[in-house]
């Protein structure tokens, strides 16, 4: 029996998650209906569709705030004008960094750039990059959470 690392079930789920993003984008939506049918479409392993679940939830629930950071983080780029894929990236690594501790930066960090040449443009990845390495030099994280109290006291 083959084992499964628990890095390739959080990467299965944040793809996952992004997957559902980017379809509650489109739809103009804030659900998690496509969450089921994705998971229907192509089954994963209980972990990851939890985890999706977590990140999926996790970031409609401070979509305001991860958007404030964002643009506070890439001024030149309005949110609403940033590629879907590149937006969504960037708010689930957000949400990692900002409200799941169990999760260490630079974990966060490197799966969004992976995220990004996976499914962006080009340029995507680079964009990303520098966004959250200047996320990462920045100010403390919790601080930029617009406001709202970490409940892990991160």
């Amino acid at each position: 029996m083959v084992k499964v690392k628990s890095t390739d079930l959080r990467r299965k789920a944040r793809m996952v998650a992004l997957q559902c993003l980017f379809a509650t984008d489109i739809k103009g939506t804030r659900d998690d209906s496509s969450l089921g049918w994705l998971i229907g479409e192509e089954p994963v392993p209980e972990g990851a569709a939890q985890f999706a679940e977590i990140l999926l939830r996790g970031v409609m629930d401070h979509c305001p705030g991860l958007d404030e950071v964002i643009q506070l983080y890439a001024p030149a780029w309005p949110v609403k004008q940033l590629s879907l894929v590149d937006r969504n990236i960037l708010r689930i690594a957000l949400f990692e960094l900002m409200y799941t501790p169990a999760t260490p930066r630079k974990t966060a960090v490197n799966e969004a750039v992976e995220l990004a040449k996976l499914f962006g443009s080009e340029s995507s990845a680079r964009f990303v990059n520098g966004v959250l390495g200047s996320v990462m030099a920045g100010p403390e994280l919790v601080e930029l959470a617009a406001g709202e109290p970490n409940p892990e006291g991160r």
